[in-house]
């Protein structure tokens, strides 16, 4: 009788691991992560803090996560091969971001790859738009998942964690570049003012 209850009981538990495994496995490989921001600032504004990554300590919404953090910069100071590898705690994890093409005003993609707390690749976009006075800027993270990812998916929302970053590192992209657009409207209305005078 036990040995009857102990062989129904793993048959279940494998059915349920086996229809686990295929659940997963139906899972869409792509992945696709955006946020939009408009912005009172000219496109050029943005792409400066966007294409260099020396400038991402003041709007990444990463940044502050471990103050101690290592961080090391390499090949030219912005646009293409411009290189960021960081490594720092359990919220911060540790990788490497590349700037692979950069148009002025109008796109800056990264390879982004981690190596802490999982190892994965992905692509990252930021994509500027001009509409009117202001600039639409669009974050997205995209890629590709693996088994492990699409079981995890079942469990762990991606777009809800990573999401709420997106729009904070928005939010205070947008501040930065709004507030040195508008020193700078004011700094050429004083000039103007002054060579009429």
């Amino acid at each position: 009788m036990v040995k009857r209850i102990l062989i129904s009981a793993a048959a279940v538990i494998a059915g349920l691991v086996v229809l686990f495994v295929l659940v997963a496995a139906m899972q869409p490989t792509d992945f696709h992560i955006a946020r939009s921001q408009e912005m009172n600032a000219p496109p050029s504004a943005v792409f400066a803090q966007v294409n260099d990554f020396h400038a991402w300590e003041a709007w990444s919404p990463w940044a502050k996560l471990d103050p101690n953090a290592t961080t090391t910069f390499e090949g030219p100071t912005s646009g293409v091969g411009a290189s960021f590898t960081w490594s720092g705690n359990d919220k911060v994890g540790a990788g490497r971001q590349t700037i692979k093409e950069s148009r002025p005003d109008e796109l800056v993609r990264i390879k982004l790859e981690f190596e802490r707390p999982f190892k994965d690749t992905c692509d990252v976009d930021f994509k500027l738009e001009p509409k009117q006075e202001q600039t639409l800027v669009t974050w997205t993270m995209s890629g590709k998942r693996n088994f492990i990812a699409k079981a995890m998916s079942l469990f762990i929302d991606c777009d809800k964690i990573v999401g709420p970053d997106f729009e904070k590192g928005l939010g205070s992209l947008k501040k930065i570049v709004e507030t040195k657009s508008e020193v700078a409207t004011a700094s050429s209305s004083e000039q103007s003012v002054a060579k009429s005078e």
